[in-house]
């Protein structure tokens, strides 16, 4: 019996700990896209008219990446503990 029970309880600290790793890690990838939307926003404020067009492109796809991540971490939250 204590067994099944020590079984069972790693069994769902690991699913747990595989919870909070996913969302430890979209947490950690948003702020990455973050950092690299205001690379591309700075990049954007100093260059020509050319480039500046493809930095502010670039900022806008890391601003929508970082916001999946976010979603996903918050999804992965919610799911801790179930």
């Amino acid at each position: 019996m204590k067994k099944i029970l020590l079984a069972s309880a790693i069994l769902f600290s690991a699913a747990a700990f595989a919870q909070v790793g996913t969302a430890v890690k979209e947490t950690g990838k948003a702020t990455v896209e973050t950092t690299k939307q205001a690379k591309e926003n700075v990049e954007a404020a100093v260059t020509k008219e050319p480039k500046k067009t493809v930095h502010k492109v670039k900022a806008k796809a890391h601003k929508a990446s970082a916001k999946a991540h976010r979603a996903a971490a918050k999804d992965a939250a919610k799911n801790i503990g179930k």
